[in-house]
């Protein structure tokens, strides 16, 4: 029995946030494939749900944006704000989840599982992991064509998404600002075979086109890098949106961070797109499948060690000192795969919010009220 054939409708989860921003969609009503969904979530819906959600007294929702103080939806029929759980966290969504609730009480009911995940450990708040999208298809690792450049910071994003089950495309921006982009091209198609390499003037509009190929109605798209690489001018040619953009630094050949928090836009090609804050540090969770997809040759390599406990630095019988001698294995792709897989945390964190006090959870109930009667009036006109 199939979702699509009942009347029910899908939200969209928007934000976690303080006050209400409205979110820009090229139309107000999108179907449930069009939001994202699959067989894959509906697989997951006993019996009982599908007859609640033909009764309407089930959503199904997506997470577009998350802060610490709420949720905001995006549904079918337009967008709905709600609170968490209080045992619940803002830790605990990604953007990118799909969840059900209960409209009339706006309460959550399960989060589904999630078919993908992108998340890093945070080495500053005890090792815990930071989930950063879910439930996407294609990660644009975007990166320019000047200082920004840097093959082991290619590497370890690849690593993440390899690690996720996410297929990676290399975006290389500011082209404009270089007499040869087929150069940087060519260093980054090395990296790993069949890699979809993008170089474009982010300004101009046919460039930025050729990313539409990953963003049609129903597929999902996350857009990772460092600050000042574009994200934003990508951002808001693709969507149709006025995000503020930063001016280049002289200096480093940078722009400005802008971008402060994740959020899951609609394209004008009908596909989503998330928009993450510029990264500089990346600590890889649970790394060692992504590592082992991204290096397979040296992965194989390793296999034919001597020992099965060679660290691969000066034991006898190791086969990437082998191949590293015979000249079968380039030494700067050695030296970045060892450097990745002893930077790599091996320990798993969790994922865990500061509980909210009750007087914090009165305001926020305060707050989502407003925001409801905001959407309401919204959607009347």
């Amino acid at each position: 029995m199939s979702l699509t054939s009942f009347s029910w409708i899908p939200v969209l989860v928007t934000e976690l946030i303080i006050t209400s921003t409205p979110m820009p969609f090229s139309s107000q009503f999108q179907s449930l494939q069009e939001l994202g969904w699959s067989v894959f979530f509906e697989g997951q819906l006993s019996f009982d749900e599908i007859k609640q959600h033909n009764l309407g007294t089930i959503l199904p929702v997506r997470i577009t944006r998350v802060h610490r103080i709420r949720l905001q939806a995006r549904s079918e029929d337009g967008e709905h704000v709600f609170s968490m759980a209080k045992d619940q966290g803002a830790g605990e969504f990604a953007v990118g989840d799909w969840l059900l609730i209960e409209p009339s009480t706006e309460k959550i009911v399960r989060k589904l599982d999630r078919q993908t995940v992108l998340q890093r450990l945070n080495f500053s708040s005890q090792n815990q992991v930071q989930l950063i999208a879910s439930n996407i298809d294609t990660l644009f690792i975007v990166t320019s064509c000047n200082a920004d450049f840097d093959l082991a910071w290619i590497d370890r994003l690849l690593a993440l998404a390899f690690g996720a089950g996410v297929t990676p495309v290399v975006v290389l921006t500011k082209t404009d600002q270089t007499k040869s982009p087929d150069t940087w091209a060519r260093q980054v198609r090395t990296l790993s075979p069949n890699l979809a390499v993008e170089a474009i003037n982010t300004h101009d509009p046919a460039h930025v086109r050729r990313l539409e190929k990953w963003c049609q109605p129903g597929q999902s798209t996350a857009m990772i890098g460092s600050s000042g690489v574009g994200k934003s001018t990508i951002l808001n040619a693709m969507c149709q949106i006025d995000t503020q953009t930063g001016e280049i630094n002289e200096k480093n050949a940078q722009g400005h961070h802008t971008t402060t928090a994740r959020i899951l836009h609609q394209t004008k090609s009908g596909g989503w797109l998330i928009d993450t804050p510029g990264i500089r540090v990346l600590h890889l969770h649970e790394a060692e499948k992504g590592i082992n997809l991204l290096f397979k040759d040296i992965t194989e390599l390793t296999e034919k060690c001597q020992f099965r406990d060679c660290t691969h630095t000066d034991e006898p019988g190791c086969a990437l000192n082998t191949a590293l001698l015979e000249n079968a294995l380039d030494r700067n792709r050695y030296q970045r795969w060892n450097k990745l897989r002893q930077s790599s945390n091996p320990n798993s964190g969790e994922s865990v919010e500061p509980v909210i006090s009750w007087r914090e959870q009165q305001r926020i109930t305060k707050a989502i009220k407003h925001d409801q009667k905001h959407l309401k009036r919204k959607q009347k006109k």
